[in-house]
């Protein structure tokens, strides 16, 4: 049940339900974007599976996945109200963004081989904490500036950069670009996603289902540039995109955008580097895909790397400053608030 707040200016008008706690917001922000990051690892899998293009597997998950999101989001709008038109409208350009990074890494996979290209999307690691630092002065730690090339080594490792696919078709020039874009895109999207705490309602399902929809609109806006956009892939390719839809687009972002929000930058971004890891460990169980020894090392490094980025550090013996601290979750979390 709501509590009501009414204050004497607020009086004649219509009540404000007081913020409470979702199911989600009780669970350590690190776990929630993990199990996210795990989601959205199977997509190179079902994509794979489902044969479709790239623009035609981005535009499929995301048309797919609203029918799931919007009883969630009227649950959201009766508990707590409807969002902010002004945070929708940047969580529709996030989504945009998102849009534009499926089809551009789908783009660069062709050119440059899966290992090469994942590598060069998760530039997301060092953007996203810079732009922290730029708009929100977000302190950036100095051990992750030192373990940032030891994990992007992991991730070139695990990808199968060493021993693993190279690029086929097309030019590697180009396929650099496209990787590069597609990795600002990706930063951008998570950028934007982050930075909608504030000391509100924690609306979960809403942004996720803005985002699903600028998407949708970007991937159906480059589909005759990128490959082209099939709208009638066949009943087994929909299947797998169906697949896809749940675990990537709703499960995934709905755990992601959960927890990211209460992570500083540099841990949210490093923890998403798992997502290449888990595709290759995914990739054994579920195709029996054998990897080889680089690639087993290079999902230890980024293991390792993880670890020692989002572990909490040891609590000061002052309780002012311990009640202060919490680095890896949201760090100084009433100075900054993202709205």
């Amino acid at each position: 049940m709501l509590a009501v707040v009414t204050t004497a200016a607020g009086r004649g008008r219509r009540p404000t339900p007081t913020p409470q706690a979702s199911f989600l917001d009780r669970i350590d922000a690190r776990v929630l974007v993990v199990l996210g990051a795990g989601c959205i690892s199977v997509s190179a899998i079902l994509m794979k599976l489902s044969e479709a293009s790239a623009p035609t597997a981005s535009f499929y998950r995301c048309v797919l996945a609203l029918p799931l999101l919007l009883p969630l989001v009227l649950a959201e709008r009766r508990r707590w109200g409807v969002r902010a038109w002004r945070r929708q409208g940047v969580e529709l350009v996030a989504g945009v963004l998102l849009g534009v990074d499926m089809v551009l890494w789908g783009l660069a996979i062709g050119r440059l081989g899966a290992g090469i290209a994942t590598v060069v999307v998760n530039i997301q690691v060092v953007i996203v904490p810079l732009l922290a630092l730029l708009v929100y002065r977000e302190r950036v730690p100095r051990r992750f500036v030192l373990i940032v090339p030891v994990m992007l080594g992991g991730v070139a490792l695990a990808a199968g950069a060493l021993g693993g696919e190279t690029a086929t078709t097309g030019s590697a020039w180009w396929g650099a670009v496209f990787g590069v874009a597609a990795g600002a895109a990706y930063a951008g999207y998570l950028f934007l996603l982050r930075g909608r705490t504030a000391g509100g309602p924690r609306h979960q399902a809403q942004p996720v289902l803005a985002a699903t929809v600028g998407a949708a609109l970007a991937s159906a806006a480059l589909g005759p540039f990128a490959g082209g956009l099939d709208l009638t892939p066949g009943w087994q390719a929909v299947g797998w995109l169906a697949a896809l839809a749940v675990s990537g687009q709703v499960c995934g972002w709905l755990l992601i955008s959960a927890g990211l929000p209460r992570l500083q930058s540099n841990v949210g971004s490093t923890l998403l580097l798992l997502q290449p890891v888990l595709a290759v460990l995914f990739a054994i169980g579920l195709v029996g895909e054998r990897p080889t020894a680089w690639q087993l090392l290079g999902c230890v490094v980024v293991i390792a790397g993880v670890w020692v980025t989002s572990a909490r550090p040891r609590r000061p013996t002052d309780p002012v400053a311990a009640a202060d601290a919490d680095p890896a979750v949201g760090g100084t979390r009433d100075r900054a608030t993202y709205t």
